[in-house]
């Protein structure tokens, strides 16, 4: 399969740049530990939530678990858990090479996410130098957004921040099925990295249409879509004043 030249680079961030996920599966089940006799939060049910708007994941949790509460009291209480929970996330494996060789080879990114910007600031708080080297953060309340994934929507407005590149020469990373799809929906191709998890809820070989599925960020090559290659030492000894 011939690959794609590539000139720009969209990126999820739940699961896919941060170690948040695991933080979504703590506090959810902490709920379910206290209000549904302890019912598990299964990847079956995780996997249908992820990449959607807090909202939408919210309605389901409360409606598949038949929680004593409305929507907006989950939110609350996950709310004050998460606040607690979300600064202490790292980047996931691979993920602080690739972005700081992209934007050292002033390759333009942006972050698309499914999060509000309040709850982008909660999780990116402790990793402020990172997320500073992309050049547009889009989150899910942001204007233009109507619809979570796998609607396009994140990725539509994520192209025309970076000034509108033919979307063939797009290429998304996501964690997630919904992820995936709402990257085909924006004729952007894209890189699937899942959690092994999600990858036991699918057939052997299946790809959901993803250009390459990886086991992480760290086993992604530039040069397979014409992006610079990574030096011999790796762009992540590069020191942040010089990526100023």
């Amino acid at each position: 399969m011939i690959k794609p030249r590539i000139t720009h680079c969209i990126f999820d961030m739940d699961g896919l740049l941060l170690d948040t996920e695991r933080v979504y599966t703590e506090v959810t089940q902490e709920i379910l530990d206290q209000y549904a006799n302890g019912a598990k939060f299964t990847w079956d049910v995780k996997s249908q939530l992820m990449g959607r708007t807090g909202d939408e994941s919210a309605k389901m949790v409360v409606d598949t678990y038949k929680l004593p509460m409305t929507v907006q009291e989950y939110l609350d209480i996950t709310a004050k858990i998460q606040h607690e929970k979300f600064p202490l996330v790292r980047p996931l494996e691979g993920v602080e090479r690739l972005i700081r060789h992209l934007h050292l080879h002033n390759i333009p990114i942006a972050v698309a996410t499914s999060s509000t910007r309040s709850k982008f600031e909660l999780k990116t708080s402790q990793n402020k130098d990172l997320f500073a080297l992309f050049d547009f953060i889009v989150c899910g309340d942001d204007d233009g957004i109507k619809n979570g994934k796998p609607s396009p929507d994140l990725f539509l407005v994520a192209q025309q921040r970076l000034g509108n590149p033919p979307s063939d020469q797009c290429l998304v990373f996501e964690d997630a099925v919904n992820g995936v799809q709402a990257a085909l929906n924006a004729n952007m191709h894209v890189i699937w990295i899942p959690d092994e998890n999600i990858l036991k809820l699918s057939n052997d070989g299946e790809t959901h249409g993803a250009t390459e599925v990886l086991s992480s960020m760290a086993d992604f090559d530039p040069m397979t879509f014409e992006l610079p290659a990574f030096g011999p030492q790796g762009p992540e000894t590069i020191s942040h004043a010089n990526l100023a």
